[in-house]
């Protein structure tokens, strides 16, 4: 993420004009946008002409800049895009006021951002900008008969190559070289920084072996993991133990999963750690929450939505007067899954509450 530019306007109110360079960054913008924000940013709209000069076809699209006052957001990943909807508060045009309109935001797209900004949101923004100067990384895991690749994004991992061979004998074996070939093409042609390869036993280090022969530039960028299985399994070993932030500094994920591991722990031995809203809020009045686990949902929560009768901004900002750090969890890895179970907002304690 890169910030343009940062103003104070009237009502304690701050416009940051944003520049997201990558998925991850939109993906953030949609924690970050709130209902009632004002985003403007360049877009095309359907006009409609029916005049004596022109019979009505539906509409002409026309370029204008836009200010909407949020409604929705929606990360529409597979799309490469951010959709940002909501009413039209300014315009050049003004019989476009007061119509609903939807901001395609993509890669490289400026749009400002009028809020009140709240210190997570803040936090949020920054970690976006620092995270552009980390090192891409993809996920090898193999073994006899299978391979899998991983890329690690900060709204999770994504899987993206499953090879299958046939080993053993008879006339439809595959020769293991197969299998090695076919998982180095598939790196070959991934634009990443670094690679882990993983996997139970020797097979790992034969194909390490073959890349190395056959492919000694993609070789340097190599670092080796065990794990005791293959494909999401693997994945969350690679995470669980580190391997990710050797070679990439303040990963989100790999932070998620220590995190919630910490926690699991806590709660197993009955001492330090409280979960779900009415516990959390407790802890935050006493000032024992050390760090704070929130899940991205939940900042959307409204208090007495649901089953949810606090406040989260309030339980965030307690914990941050009080020394505590705050860490938000993705809704897409699984530690977020394993929070979300456990009512979506959770914390280790500087000491066990009675």
């Amino acid at each position: 993420m890169r910030i343009a530019d940062r103003v104070q306007v009237e009502g304690g109110k701050e416009k940051i004009t944003l520049v997201p360079e990558t998925l991850d960054d939109l993906w953030h913008l949609t924690y970050i946008l709130e209902p009632g924000d004002h985003v403007s940013g360049d877009t095309t709209r359907r006009i409609q002409r029916n005049d004596d000069q022109m019979r009505d076809t539906g509409g002409e699209r026309e370029h204008m800049y836009v200010t909407i006052e949020v409604d929705d957001v929606e990360f529409a990943r597979f799309a490469n895009r951010l959709r940002v909807g909501g009413e039209i508060v300014d315009c050049s045009r003004e019989d476009q006021l007061g119509h609903h309109h939807t901001l395609n935001v993509e890669e490289r797209d400026e749009l400002e951002v009028e809020k009140r900004w709240k210190s997570d949101q803040l936090e949020r923004l920054q970690e976006a900008v620092e995270a552009a100067d980390n090192v891409d990384v993809a996920i090898a895991t193999v073994e006899e008969g299978q391979a899998h690749v991983h890329t690690v994004a900060q709204y999770g991992t994504e899987e993206r190559a499953s090879i299958t061979s046939t080993t053993g004998k008879g006339e439809y074996a595959q020769p293991r070289e197969e299998l090695f070939s076919e998982l180095t093409d598939v790196l070959a042609r991934m634009d990443v920084e670094a690679i882990i390869l993983a996997g139970p036993g020797f097979t790992k280090q034969d194909c390490l072996k073959y890349i190395q022969d056959e492919a000694p530039d993609l070789h340097e960028k190599i670092t080796t993991v065990d794990t005791s299985g293959v494909g999401d399994r693997g994945v969350h070993e690679v995470l669980k133990r580190g391997a990710v932030e050797e070679v990439q500094a303040e990963t989100r994920i790999a932070e998620e999963a220590d995190l919630i591991d910490e926690l699991m722990t806590e709660i197993g031995k009955g001492e330090k750690a409280a979960y779900g809203p009415e516990q959390v809020a407790k802890a935050a009045e006493f000032g024992a929450i050390d760090t704070l686990l929130v899940l991205d949902e939940a900042l959307r929560r409204e208090r007495g939505e649901g089953d949810w009768d606090v406040d989260v901004d309030e339980i965030i900002e307690q914990t941050e007067q009080q020394g505590g750090d705050v860490t938000v969890f993705s809704s897409e890895f699984d530690p977020g899954l394993q929070l979300a179970n456990l009512g979506e907002v959770a914390a280790i304690l500087r000491y066990r509450l009675e």
